[in-house]
C-alpha cells in the first residue's frame, strides 16, 4: 500500500458527503475519485469536496488504478450489484449499510469477495467508535457478569413522503434496513451471534414499507434482548447492557456514542471521548488497518456476522409479510 489509501467513493449522495468529512480528518487517507451515474453529479461532488478524478459512471470509477478501496454509498436496493461490480474489479469494499436488501444478496457479495480475494466490510460505523470499543473492553472483562438483558433503539420522525427512499419498497425503505440495523447490530455485538428465537411486530406506512416496529430477541442461554426502530416517530435512541453484576448505560445518540457509563456494585467508571471528525473516519482507519495487515475482512465485524444480521432482519421481515418488489 502506498503512505496513503486512496479512496474512491461510488455514488455522491449525503452519506458520501459524511464519508467524505471523515476521510477528511485522516492523515493516511485521500480522497481522489468518486463515480456517479451522471457527470454532472460527479463533478458536483468533486467541486465540494475537491475531489480530482470525477467519473460519470461507476464502471469508470472501479478500474481507475489510482483508486485502492472503494466506499459504496448507493440507495439500499444498489449494494449488492455495486459491491460485486467493484469486487470484480479487484477493489476492496467498504459497503454502506444495511449491507444488501437480504441474506441471499449478503451471501452473494461475500461470495465473490472470497472467491476474488479481495477485502470486504460492512459500514456500521458505530462499531469503531472509540466509547463503543470501550464497552467491548467491559464486556470482555467481565465487568457486569453474564449479559442477562439489552435495551437499544433507533427512530426518528419523519414526515410520510411516497417520493423519499425511506418509504420507497422498491428502494428497500422502511425503519427496518434503514436504522433498525443499529440495534440490531448493536445487539449481535453484545451477545456475539444472533438470536435463537425472535418475535416482532411492525405497523407499515401506506406505501407497504415498516414505519415502526419492535422486536424482541431470546439467546441461548437465557439472553433477551428488545430492540425497536422508527421512521416516523422520535425515539431515545438509547442502549443499556444489563448483566449479573451490573450494567452499561449509553445515552443518546447512542449509535454515535462519545459517553458510556458503567454501574457494577462499588466500580462506578465513565468514559467521555469525543469524536475525532465526525466519525466515519473510525470505519475508514479500520480498513487501511486492515488492507495494510493483508486481511480480506474486519475481525470487528466479520463477515459471517453481516450475514447473521441480515438473516435476522430477513426473519423479522418474514413475521410481518414484508416483501420487496426485487425478492
Amino acid at each position: 500500500m502506498a503512505d496513503k489509501i486512496r479512496w474512491g467513493i461510488l455514488a455522491p449522495g449525503n452519506i458520501a458527503k459524511q464519508f467524505a468529512r471523515g476521510l477528511a480528518v485522516l492523515p493516511d487517507a485521500e480522497l481522489v475519485a468518486v463515480g456517479s451515474r451522471s457527470q454532472e453529479k460527479a463533478d458536483k461532488f468533486g467541486d465540494e469536496f475537491d475531489v480530482p478524478r470525477r467519473h460519470g459512471s461507476y464502471e469508470a470509477l472501479v478500474n481507475d488504478t489510482d483508486v485502492d478501496a472503494v466506499y459504496v454509498a448507493s440507495p439500499h436496493s444498489g449494494h449488492r450489484e455495486h459491491t460485486i461490480l467493484c469486487l470484480e474489479a479487484g477493489k476492496p469494499v467498504l459497503c454502506e449499510k444495511p449491507f444488501a436488501i437480504n441474506a441471499a444478496q449478503a451471501g452473494e457479495m461475500i461470495d465473490v469477495a472470497r472467491a476474488k480475494g479481495v477485502f470486504l466490510m460492512e459500514a456500521m460505523w458505530t462499531r469503531f467508535l472509540p466509547a463503543v470499543v470501550k464497552v467491548r473492553e467491559w464486556l470482555a472483562e467481565g465487568a457486569v457478569g453474564d449479559v442477562q438483558m439489552l435495551a437499544a433503539d433507533f427512530g426518528f420522525g419523519a414526515s410520510f413522503n411516497i417520493e423519499s427512499r425511506l418509504f420507497d419498497p422498491a428502494r428497500g425503505g422502511g425503519a427496518l434496513l434503514d436504522v433498525g440495523v443499529y440495534p440490531i447490530s448493536f445487539a449481535s455485538m453484545v451477545f456475539g451471534g444472533p438470536p435463537a428465537r425472535i418475535a416482532s411486530m411492525a405497523q407499515k406506512c401506506e406505501s407497504g414499507v415498516d414505519e415502526r416496529s419492535a422486536a424482541v430477541f431470546g439467546y441461548d442461554g437465557g439472553g433477551l434482548a428488545v430492540v425497536y426502530t422508527a421512521v416516523c416517530t422520535t425515539t431515545p435512541q438509547v442502549a443499556c447492557i444489563m448483566g449479573s453484576k451490573g450494567r452499561i448505560d449509553m445515552p443518546a445518540p447512542f449509535w454515535k456514542a462519545t459517553r458510556a457509563t458503567l454501574s457494577a456494585g462499588d466500580r462506578n467508571e465513565a468514559v467521555d471521548i469525543p469524536l475525532e471528525g465526525n466519525g466515519y473516519n473510525y470505519e475508514a482507519a479500520e480498513v487501511a488497518r486492515c488492507l495494510r495487515d493483508g486481511k480480506l475482512e474486519s475481525e470487528v465485524i466479520p463477515l459471517d456476522e453481516t450475514l447473521s444480521i441480515m438473516e435476522t432482519m430477513d426473519k423479522i421481515r418474514a413475521q410481518w409479510g414484508l416483501k420487496y418488489p426485487m425478492e
